[in-house]
């Protein structure tokens, strides 16, 4: 009895995982198309790329991260 309960819920948790997948790739396309519009009216999609990556991360994260860099462009002299 056990196996077949545990296998209805491993088939649930599948199908939520599916379902999720799913939503995943529409929202991804959703992403894909502002990028696009930005594009077409005249952004640079790779600094908004860039942007929202800052964005998502601690101050002090991104201090560490652009310091860092700083640092790597001083020490190959591109700043």
């Amino acid at each position: 009895m056990s196996d077949v309960i545990a296998a209805d819920q491993l088939r649930l948790l599948i199908e939520r995982i599916e379902r999720l997948e799913e939503e995943k790739k529409g929202i991804a396309d959703d992403i894909k198309d502002v990028y696009n519009e930005a594009k077409s009216t005249g952004f640079d999609v790779k600094t908004m790329r860039q942007i929202v990556r800052l964005r998502k991360m601690e101050k002090h994260d991104r201090d560490e991260a652009e310091a860092l860099l700083e640092t790597y462009k001083n020490a190959l002299g591109l700043a």
